[in-house]
């Protein structure tokens, strides 16, 4: 079977994603909801129906700790990501680039990820927060774990407007990495506008040479 475009396959997971959130932010007669469930339906049949996909262990590893990654650009470790994975369907699709040593990321949450009405999930920020943060793993080319993730919730975290999630390590200690990170809310004029959430994780660095093989 030849390979699949990475842009198509990346597209498919976007439209699912806009669907849930349509599903969850509308209202719909029963006609249309019958409609939307018969259509994926038969699509997850004919998904269900081809070859079971096998990700490339030394690719993902690659990527994640192989390539530098320079000012400004952008940065994906890994496609399935559910925080910032472009071909996760039932991902946040969080957008994350490198400014100097920080890893920012930007994202506008849909409707299917709220708590109250009008507000996100706590978790949902606390899962942004674990993945902006662990992206500095990334930048350092230094694999490691998440060993504690603490998270202060200043103000309710909108839903439907953008959001910038800044991160950067604290300090070094051995093998541990003390980080912090804070999300503000973003004004129509781009400008960091109130902190509604911070946070502080200890990540737990693992040494490179284990991932090589």
């Amino acid at each position: 079977m030849a390979a699949t475009d990475p842009d198509v396959r990346a597209r498919a997971a976007a439209a699912l994603r806009r669907l849930g959130h349509a599903l969850i932010a509308n209202e719909a007669d029963e006609a249309l909801l019958a409609r939307v469930a018969d259509t994926a339906d038969r699509v997850a049949a004919d998904l269900e129906g081809q070859p079971p996909r096998q990700r490339d262990l030394l690719e993902l590893k690659r990527r994640m700790f192989d390539i530098d990654v320079l000012d400004g650009a952008t940065v994906v470790h890994f496609d399935e990501c559910f925080v910032s994975g472009p071909w996760n369907p039932m991902g946040i699709a969080i957008e994350v680039h490198r400014e100097g040593d920080e890893a920012v990321a930007e994202v506008e949450l849909g409707a299917a990820f709220e708590g109250a009405p009008g507000r996100s999930h706590g978790g949902v920020v606390a899962a942004i927060f674990d993945d902006v943060l662990g992206y500095l793993l990334t930048l350092r080319q230094e694999p490691g774990f998440t060993g504690e993730l603490t998270v202060r919730y200043l103000a309710p975290t909108p839903i439907g407007q953008p959001l910038r999630f800044r991160a950067r390590v604290e300090s070094v200690e051995g093998r541990k990495l003390q980080t912090s990170a804070e999300a503000r809310v973003i004004g129509p004029d781009g400008e960091e506008g109130d902190v509604v959430a911070t946070a502080r994780a200890t990540f737990v660095v693992i040494d490179l040479s284990r991932f090589r093989t």
